[in-house]
């Protein structure tokens, strides 16, 4: 039977407005009162993944930095799979000879060497998922990602892989598609990295130890919870390792194809809540079992 559901955050989750809706957060409180433990599993930073988090009033483990960090409903640092300083230099030296934007992620939060560069790359992930979204209100939230404090702009990320801060992630944009092949093809050369995606725009870098299927697997260790009891649900590539291992994986109907087709199950979009109906159908499929 189904014993933890994991689900991802943007394109899944949270909703065209970028909230949880209200049936969705009405299905985890049902899964979780029917002692179904249910964590998220996210690309974003923590500080980003718990302001929808706590809008919806939900307080929930999560999954962060595409599994590079792991933390309780308190808040409280469970696990963490950093980059070494010598690899966050490699990444970071190959990506500006490729001429390619990048933000990284550490312990301390998000840093940017370019503001207007990273609101655009905001905007763009963002309508990826929701492309119907008006686009004044998706610049005035990637604005906010600035002015509420997420994300800080630096003039050299090196001095900060020479800090005591743990880097957990870069976040690669590139409009041109041979240009990501190009980094993809250098970054894998290099050996000690995961790298996977959340749009075909975007590339996401962290140590091979921080997937979220790794940190997924660690995560129901402790719980003493079998990966056949688990469903996962996505919508992108940086789920795949979650859903590879998962006994119960579910595909967004937003996620692409291919994501689709290597799953178990394919739900409805997360403009249409389609999260709250994977809980509901497989959870009652699971009880007539």
């Amino acid at each position: 039977m189904i014993k933890l559901i994991a689900s991802d955050m943007d394109g899944t989750l949270l909703n065209g407005s970028h909230e949880v809706g209200k049936e969705t957060v009405q299905a985890i409180n049902e899964a979780r009162n029917a002692g179904i433990e249910v964590i998220i599993a996210t690309g974003r930073s923590y500080k980003e993944a718990v302001v929808p988090l706590k809008n919806a009033g939900l307080s929930l483990p999560v999954v962060v930095v595409n599994g590079a960090e792991i933390r309780n409903e308190k808040g409280e640092q469970l696990y963490q799979k950093g980059l070494t300083t010598q690899k966050a230099n490699e990444a970071a030296d190959a990506l500006e000879q490729l001429d390619i934007y990048f933000e990284i992620y550490t312990e301390e939060g998000t840093y940017t060497n370019h503001r207007e560069h990273g609101i655009q790359l905001l905007i763009d992930i963002f309508l990826t998922s929701n492309p119907d979204t008006p686009l004044p209100h998706v610049k005035e939230e990637a604005e906010n990602r600035y002015d509420e404090g997420h994300v800080h702009v630096v003039d050299d990320y090196h001095a900060v892989f020479s800090s005591s801060e743990t880097v957990y992630k870069f976040l690669a944009f590139s409009s041109k598609p041979e240009k990501l092949e190009k980094a993809r093809e250098v970054l894998n050369n290099l050996g000690g990295l995961a790298i996977s995606s959340s749009g075909k725009e975007n590339l996401e870098i962290t140590s091979a130890d921080a997937q979220k299927g790794i940190a997924l697997e660690w995560f129901i260790n402790q719980r003493g919870i079998d990966a056949e009891d688990v469903m996962a649900i996505g919508d992108n590539y940086n789920d795949v390792s979650m859903m590879k291992l998962a006994g119960w994986s579910v595909a967004m109907g937003n996620a692409p194809k291919d994501i689709q087709e290597i799953c178990r199950y394919v739900t409805s979009t997360n403009r249409e809540e389609g999260v709250a109906k994977a809980i509901r159908k497989l959870t009652e499929i699971e009880t007539k079992v």
